[in-house]
C-alpha cells in the first residue's frame, strides 16, 4: 500500500478565549406573569401560538416552559373543539 506524506499544519489564526458571560434565565410568557392563566377563551393569546395551517409552534419558536406547552396543547385541542379556534385555515 502506498503511504502519503501527510504536509506539515499551516499555522492558522490564533484562536479567541471564549467570555463567561453569565445569562439571565428566561422565563415563559405564562411563568412570568403568575396570575395569568391559559384560558382556552383568550383567542388572541392563542393565535400567536399557532401557525397559519393550524399547527401549533414549538417550545423553541413559542418560549414556553414544558408544563405550560403541555396546558397550551390542551387549550387549543378544547378551543378548537368549542369552535373558537380553526382545525385548518
Amino acid at each position: 500500500m502506498a503511504r502519503f506524506k501527510r504536509s506539515p499544519k499551516k499555522p492558522g489564526p490564533a484562536k479567541r478565549k471564549r467570555k463567561s458571560r453569565f445569562r439571565e434565565e428566561v422565563k415563559c410568557r405564562f411563568c412570568r406573569e403568575k396570575g395569568k392563566e391559559i384560558d382556552y377563551k383568550d383567542v388572541a393569546v392563542l393565535g400567536k401560538l399557532v401557525t397559519q395551517h393550524g399547527k401549533l409552534f414549538s417550545r423553541k419558536r413559542s418560549g414556553n416552559c414544558a408544563g405550560c406547552q403541555r396546558k397550551v396543547k390542551k387549550v387549543v385541542k378544547y378551543a378548537r373543539y368549542m369552535a373558537l379556534l380553526p382545525y385548518v385555515t
